[in-house]
């Protein structure tokens, strides 16, 4: 018997294995956008910034965003959709966050936006009548954000200000309704029920998962009791280590996208090391325990922050110590208390108000806060490993995944070739050179309007910056002062220390004006209408002319070869600027070209193209932009050009080994 299921039990993870492995590379959920109306029951609703986000469900799952002030819809009621539905793209830029392959852990695979929506029948379901009552009982109270974020798991309510703040702290899984939380309850229910009533503990379990709209961690909790109390009856013998590998292999069974999603990893992961060290905290006080644990937390849960945030904070265990009973206590206990009885909601707001200002004061302690790269698949096992050697067997193993974490935290100083990158930023400019040892070169900075209408306040030059370990930016070239291309460059100004900005010819307009306040204020060097500068041991020359009467033909031009490959970037220069390069210089046989005006047909002339001869084109335009970029002439006129766009192959990367070009795209 025993051996039998010993072999169903490795089957089990082999076949988990196999999935995951297959949609590791062979990814083929393709779908075409179409314009359809789609039938389904409302079985999620997130109310924010003035827009409705709806997941609905009939045959399959679909994510809709709607503009609705008056919205009027529960959760149950059945609705058509009306409006264009499209695949969910993958992430453009390399390293971020794959929204594409979480939501397929979600089982959705298409999102419509800016949907109509059309009431067919309200809502009949008994339980989603409960959950309607619950969320409008809710809504009367002052801490509604933290009510919604503790009885039904929606997060979405807390500002997103202190969400940053909790989650520069480490504490972020404190406010995401999580085992912890209903290990809690359960812990209560045991102390004042008959402990033995596994029937009623299961009930309240099914109850809080459907509450909490089926959240990973909960689906681990409930199925791994369920699983405890069949291996007891059948006496299995498995230890609880072995139930939650196997729990997670039947997971992945039923949806391997669910390996791509950061709440379950955290919550299995997290909960297997505490599994794991168990033996360590048997007959150890409260405070060694909370102490220990914390450690333990930190430790498992560290590839996984890093790999979403791309910082570590070294003061994330002290934190954890001190706020988390707080938090597990005081907030999460009076909260459930405050559901049931909304008199002491008060009492509650002025507690998380305290606790907030506390935590805000906190965040500015950043001594011990690194930014570390996101850790490549073979770094992320490895770590593991060395963790569980260290757990397991000796403590000397620490030592390998400590050295590992300084050399990720430090893995910029590994660079030794140049990294090119044409980052996909919609319809705008933005180009990274990282050279030897992390030293940084931007060329624009893009603007904050994107063409996806889910994208227009998305930063992702910082982000892809922390993704590569990079900490500082040692020149910000704006090639001209359009808002495409110098939008962001505040922002960047104000997140990431910058050593030196150049700025075009001619004079500033208000953009590039109040640009230079902010870099006066912070003490920053910034220059104008320079000829060259050099980094590295690479020049970088900038084909100026003379002074035109229009901001585009005022930007900077900028040549540069690297290890024999020649790279130009045009910003948003005319064909009469392209006239006057080649009469002043002599460039011809361009490996990479920046193609200019986004591939207007006011740039790109043929025959500066024919004379410049670009292996190479790039252009950075946004998806369905409304300028109709880009023009089918300049299409023509590079046609002897290998062309990327950025709407297309996404962000473009070229690196340069062994003196040769390799090229990287990060495709929608």
């Amino acid at each position: 018997m025993i051996k039998k299921i010993n072999f169903f039990y490795i089957a089990i993870i082999f076949l988990a294995l196999i999935r995951v492995l297959l949609i590791a590379f062979f990814n083929n959920h393709l779908y075409n956008s179409e314009s359809l109306k789609e039938k389904g029951k409302i079985i999620n609703i997130i109310k924010k910034d003035n827009r409705v986000v709806l997941d609905i469900k009939n045959d399959k799952k679909y994510r809709v965003y709607i503009s609705e002030n008056d919205f009027k819809y529960e959760l149950g009621d059945v609705v058509n959709v009306y409006g264009l539905f499209e695949t969910i793209s993958n992430n453009t830029i390399f390293n971020l966050f794959n929204y594409k392959k979480y939501m397929l852990s979600k089982n959705i695979s298409m999102v419509c936006y800016d949907c109509k929506i059309k009431l067919v029948r309200k809502n009949r379901n008994i339980f989603y009548k409960v959950k309607n009552n619950i969320i409008d009982h809710i809504g009367k109270c002052k801490s509604s954000s933290y009510l919604y974020d503790f009885i039904i798991g929606d997060s979405s309510y807390i500002n997103e200000d202190i969400k940053e703040v909790y989650s520069t702290l480490g504490i972020s899984y404190l406010f995401s309704l999580s085992s912890l939380h209903i290990s809690l309850l359960v812990i209560f229910m045991e102390k004042t029920l008959n402990k033995k009533n596994k029937l009623f503990k299961m009930l309240f379990m099914f109850l809080y998962l459907f509450l909490s709209g089926f959240k990973e961690s909960f689906i681990r909790c409930t199925l791994f009791l369920m699983l405890s109390i069949i291996n007891k009856k059948l006496k299995l013998k498995m230890k609880n280590v072995q139930i939650l590998i196997f729990l997670a292999s039947i997971i992945l069974i039923y949806n391997p996208y669910f390996i791509y999603n950061g709440g379950f990893l955290f919550s299995f992961i997290v909960t297997f090391f505490i599994f794991l060290s168990k033996k360590y905290t048997c007959g150890k006080n409260y405070l060694y325990k909370t102490i220990f644990l914390s450690i333990i937390c930190f430790l498992s849960s560290l590839p996984i922050v890093i790999s979403s945030y791309y910082k570590i904070n070294l003061l994330t265990v002290i934190y954890t110590i001190i706020l988390t009973p707080f938090v597990l206590y005081i907030i999460y206990p009076l909260s459930l208390i405050v559901f049931i009885f909304i008199p002491l909601d008060n009492l509650l707001m002025f507690i998380v108000c305290i606790f907030e200002k506390s935590c805000m004061f906190l965040s500015r302690f950043n001594t011990l806060s690194f930014t570390v790269s996101k850790p490549n698949i073979i770094v992320f096992i490895l770590y593991y490993v060395f963790l569980y050697l260290a757990i397991k067997h000796k403590p000397k193993y620490v030592t390998l995944f400590i050295l590992l974490l300084v050399i990720n935290i430090n893995s910029r100083f590994l660079i030794i070739n140049p990294i090119i990158t044409f980052l996909d930023v919609g319809q705008g400019d933005s180009s990274i050179f990282i050279f030897r040892g992390g030293k940084t070169v931007i060329i624009d900075t893009g603007g904050n309007y994107l063409s996806s209408s889910m994208d227009k306040k998305e930063k992702r030059i910082i982000p892809y910056l922390n993704s590569m370990g990079i900490k500082q930016i040692e020149y910000l070239i704006l090639t001209h002062g359009d808002y495409d291309h110098i939008g962001e460059a505040i922002n960047i100004v104000n997140s990431i220390k910058i050593e030196n900005v150049i700025l075009n010819c001619g004079p500033y307009n208000d953009l590039e004006k109040n640009l230079i306040k902010v870099l006066e204020d912070k003490k920053i060097k910034y220059f104008s209408c320079i000829k060259e500068l050099n980094i590295d041991k690479h020049k970088f020359q900038f084909l100026n002319t003379e002074i035109y009467d229009n901001e585009n033909d005022n930007s900077s031009v900028i040549y540069t070869k690297l290890n024999g490959y020649k790279f130009m970037f045009m910003g948003d220069s005319g064909i009469e600027k392209e006239k006057d390069i080649l009469d002043k210089y002599n460039i011809s046989d361009i490996d990479v070209f920046k193609v200019g005006h986004h591939g207007s047909k006011t740039s790109s002339d043929k025959k500066f193209i024919d004379e410049i001869k670009p292996k190479y084109s790039i252009i950075s335009v946004g998806k369905n932009n409304r300028y109709g970029h880009p023009n089918k002439e300049v299409l023509n006129n590079l046609k002897q050009s290998k062309v990327y766009r950025t709407d297309q192959d996404g962000s473009i990367m070229f690196k340069i080994k062994k003196d040769k070009l390799q090229i990287e795209t990060c495709s929608p």
